[in-house]
This record gives structure tokens, C-alpha cells and sequence, in this order.
């Protein structure tokens, strides 16, 4: 029998994976309020963790976006000098203007792959539009399961009908339709192609702007594909895989 491998659903696009044996991992963590400093896109879900006392083995980041690479928490996260980040190439300016420890941190772009006796990750290609052209999706591998983050990407078909995708347990995606992001009827078509075991979507709710109607995933997903492989996860809640 497989041990615990546990999935907590941070808000936004952020994820914490737990491994059986304790180690974790943090994804695309939006754990402050400063979008709306710098941007005036107001949080409107609550902030439940405070980032100093998060004990994360690594941190991932998919792209330099603020919700996604948070500038007002990762020193926090890093502050205990164990944390590594492994983050897309985009983010070398964002970490070296935060004066992070470079020794703990690994770029990558895509189809590099980040390895040590816990975790195998590999960046997969993403659409995030032009603007953002380092944007990566991440393919996770660790205790024998398997886990897609598309990360923050339109639909392309061509990248979800990747064999590296085939026999997944987990596929991580957007849904908000906004920001050169998939929609809701995108997302669930996505997840139609690769057919994992259990589609959890994400990036709604967080943002006025940003829109995302999890109700809409749901209904295109029981409606038009037949399909109960997938989780609504509020904010906080921690399932088991």
C-alpha cells in the first residue's frame, strides 16, 4: 500500500505538495496582498499562511507574474537557508533584485529537468503569450506519482496531446479565461485530452479581474464529457492521492 501523498490548494494558482516522508514542496505561492500595491488587483480570499513559518524543501515558480512568484513572500520562505527555488529564467531578475541566495536556486526553461532522490521536475512548454515568453509548466514526478501543472497557459492542443503526459495522476491547470489564460470550457477540454486520474483546476476567485468560474468547469466537464475525474478544492483544503 502506497503511503500518503498529500495536495493542499493555497489560492490562486498556489499548491503545497507533502511527500509520505515529509518532504515538501511549494508551488506558484501567493501568499501577500502585493498585487494590489503594484498593480491595484485587490485580494479577495483570505490569507492563511504566513510565509516565515512555511517549512518548504523546495519552491517552485512557473513565471515571474506576482501571483505566481510573490516578491513579498519568497524572502520570507528562503529566509530559514534550507529552501531551494527552482523557478522559470524569467525570474533571475525578480530573485536578484530580492538579493536571494543564489546557491539555492536552479533555472529552468523548458524541457530542462531539475532531479534529486525525492523529486524528478521537469518544465514543460506553456502559452502565456508574448509578453511572457519564459513561462513554463511543470511535469512532477516523486513517490510513483505523476503530476502535470500546466502552469499559466492558453489552450494548445498540441501541447496537451504530449505522450509525456499519458498515465497521469494529477493535472494542475487554469481556468480563469483572462490574461492569456484557458477558460473554463478550455480547461475542461484540456483535460479531456490527457484524461487524468484527477483534474484539480485553479486560478479563480483570487481577483476581480482575473474572473474564473469553477460551477462552469464542473458543468462542462459532468455535461459534454461525461466525466467525474475532477476536485473543486477551496482554499485550505489539503486532499490525499
Amino acid at each position: 500500500m502506497k503511503q500518503v501523498f498529500s495536495i493542499t490548494f493555497t489560492g490562486q494558482a498556489g499548491f503545497i505538495f507533502q511527500l509520505p516522508l515529509g518532504y515538501r514542496i511549494g508551488i506558484d505561492l501567493y501568499l501577500s496582498d502585493c498585487c494590489q500595491r503594484y498593480f491595484g488587483f485587490k485580494r479577495l480570499m483570505p490569507l492563511l499562511y504566513n510565509p516565515i513559518e512555511l517549512k518548504l524543501d523546495l519552491l517552485l515558480a512557473t513565471h515571474s507574474h506576482y501571483d505566481h512568484f510573490d516578491p513579498d513572500s519568497v524572502p520570507l520562505i528562503m529566509s530559514n537557508g534550507k529552501t531551494r527555488l527552482i523557478a522559470a529564467q524569467d525570474i533571475k531578475v525578480e530573485a536578484e533584485k530580492l538579493n536571494l541566495d543564489r546557491s539555492r536556486i536552479t533555472y529552468l526553461k523548458t524541457y530542462d529537468v531539475f532531479e534529486n532522490e525525492h523529486i524528478k521536475i521537469k518544465a514543460m512548454p506553456c502559452d502565456h503569450g508574448a509578453e511572457t515568453p519564459y513561462a513554463i509548466g511543470l511535469l512532477i514526478e516523486a513517490d510513483g506519482r505523476k503530476i502535470y501543472v500546466a502552469g499559466d497557459t492558453c489552450f494548445r492542443e498540441d501541447f496537451f496531446t504530449n505522450s509525456e503526459l499519458n498515465n497521469l495522476d494529477v493535472m494542475i491547470m487554469p481556468i480563469n479565461g483572462a490574461f492569456g489564460n484557458m477558460n473554463e470550457v478550455e480547461g475542461a477540454r484540456a483535460v479531456n485530452i490527457i484524461k487524468p486520474k484527477l483534474a484539480i483546476p485553479c486560478h479563480f476567485w483570487n481577483f476581480a479581474e482575473h474572473g474564473g468560474n469553477p460551477d462552469k468547469f464542473k458543468e462542462e466537464m459532468k455535461n459534454i464529457y461525461k466525466s467525474e475525474n475532477f476536485i473543486l478544492m477551496r482554499q485550505g483544503e489539503t486532499i490525499e492521492i
